[in-house]
This record gives structure tokens, C-alpha cells and sequence, in this order.
């Protein structure tokens, strides 16, 4: 079984996605890839990037349902870590489970959502 991945993204965005039948973030555009997580690099990222968005959701992806390239690459703030970037566009059926990801009232993630 292959581990899954996840993907930080507004609610707003996942609805555009399925009605376009593909996702894409801004970061392909921008950097060429799209930015994903293991699960133990989720609340970090969350921390680091999306603090006090009450409007995001959890993509739990599963890499070998992708179409796109995953490549396993450095961070920018540890560079011996390495997160999973993929290169091109995020088919849909490649999403096994989409979770609320609000954070707790003083902003800040806590728990991995179920």
C-alpha cells in the first residue's frame, strides 16, 4: 500500500476544481509544481502557511492513482527533509478523501483532521 500525501488548499478552490475536472494551485504556476505533505509534515506546513484560514480543506491524495510527477525534494527551511512536489496538474480521482481543516480559535493547527 502506498502512503498517501496531502495537499493544503481552500474549500473554494477544491469546488472549482471539480467543476473543471482537474485541480491546479497557484504554486504550479509560480514554481512549476504543486507543494504536498506526508501526514507527520501536515500541521507544520498548516502552521507555517495557512495560520488562522478558516476556509481550508485536506486533500488525501494517493501517488500511485497519479497522473502528474511526484518528485521527493528538499524544503526550503530543512534541507535534508524532503516533501513530495508534483509536477503538473492534480487529477481528481487521484483524491481519495477531502477533509474540513479549520484551525483552533487562536489560529494555530493542532490536530490532523478525520
Amino acid at each position: 500500500m502506498t502512503e498517501k500525501i496531502y495537499h493544503i488548499t481552500a474549500q473554494a478552490s477544491w469546488s472549482a476544481a471539480q467543476e473543471q475536472g482537474v485541480y491546479t494551485a497557484p504554486s504550479l504556476e509560480t514554481e512549476g509544481f504543486i507543494h504536498c505533505s506526508k501526514a507527520e509534515q501536515v500541521l507544520r506546513v498548516a502552521n507555517a502557511f495557512y495560520r488562522a484560514r478558516p476556509d481550508l480543506v485536506l486533500l488525501e491524495i494517493d501517488p500511485a492513482a497519479l497522473r502528474s510527477e511526484i518528485r521527493w525534494e528538499a524544503g526550503t527551511d530543512k534541507p535534508d527533509e524532503l516533501f513530495p512536489h508534483l509536477y503538473g496538474p492534480l487529477n481528481l480521482e487521484a483524491v481519495v478523501r477531502v477533509l474540513d481543516f479549520p484551525p483552533a480559535p487562536d489560529g494555530l493547527f493542532y490536530r490532523f483532521p478525520s
